[in-house]
This record gives structure tokens, C-alpha cells and sequence, in this order.
């Protein structure tokens, strides 16, 4: 069993703005503080899909070889700009194919779990 662990990024305002604008989600408690404030949260909250898009990308850099064939996740708090991600991985088992199923979670600086998710990956072999 492996164990990996990878500190993404902190997310900037400005990444909430480029992907709203390339994801189309506009929504204002992504990228207006004020709006996020009067809903209730410090600070405009990351888009899910740029969190699952960062732990992809996570994925990536541990697997190039591997080919992403389920991703299922569970969001269990919000993330926030001005946090950083801290993008955790356990291999649970690969097959004779090299295909390896793990799991995976997503935490801030303070170990405030973000998110909790599984994946499988074709011929998935480690970077050396």
C-alpha cells in the first residue's frame, strides 16, 4: 500500500475568477466577498469541480501513465480562497493490469477534511 501526499496550492482570488469564467459558473459567492459574506462564509468558496480538477491534476503528476476511469467524491466542507489544499492518496489494490483503485482526500493547512473520494486508473504505474 502506498501513501501519498501532495500540498497543491493556495487558491487566489483570481482562480475563482478564471474558472468561473471558463467553467461559465458565475455565481457570485465564488468570486464577490461581500456575497460570499451575506451568505454566510468568510471568504468566496472554491468551485467543486476546481477542487476535483486540482486533485486530478494531483493524480496526474503521481500517475502520467494512468488513465482516469471513475472518480466518485463527496464534498464535506467548503473550501475557501486564501486556503492551501493539502491532496492525500492510498493505494487500496493493483490489479495484474496495472490498474490500481485508491482512495482519496482533500484537507486545508489545519487538517480540515474538504473532501473524500475513490478512483480508478488504467495502467496506472508510479512516476519514478
Amino acid at each position: 500500500m502506498s501513501h501519498k501526499q501532495l500540498k497543491v496550492k493556495y487558491i487566489q482570488p483570481v482562480d475563482l475568477v478564471q474558472y468561473a469564467g471558463a467553467s461559465g459558473d458565475f455565481n457570485p459567492v465564488h468570486t464577490v466577498p461581500e456575497v460570499a459574506q451575506k451568505s454566510g462564509h468568510p471568504q468566496p468558496i472554491a468551485h467543486g469541480m476546481y477542487v476535483m480538477g486540482l486533485v486530478s491534476k494531483a493524480l496526474e503528476a503521481w500517475y502520467p501513465e494512468g488513465k482516469l476511469a471513475k472518480f466518485q467524491v463527496r464534498f464535506l466542507s467548503p473550501t475557501y480562497s486564501g486556503e492551501e489544499l493539502i491532496v492525500t492518496e492510498t493505494m487500496i489494490t493493483k490489479t495484474e493490469l496495472d490498474d490500481l483503485h485508491g482512495t482519496i482526500q482533500v484537507t486545508d493547512a489545519h487538517q480540515q477534511v474538504k473532501l473524500n473520494g475513490s478512483f480508478e486508473l488504467k495502467g496506472g504505474k508510479e512516476h519514478d
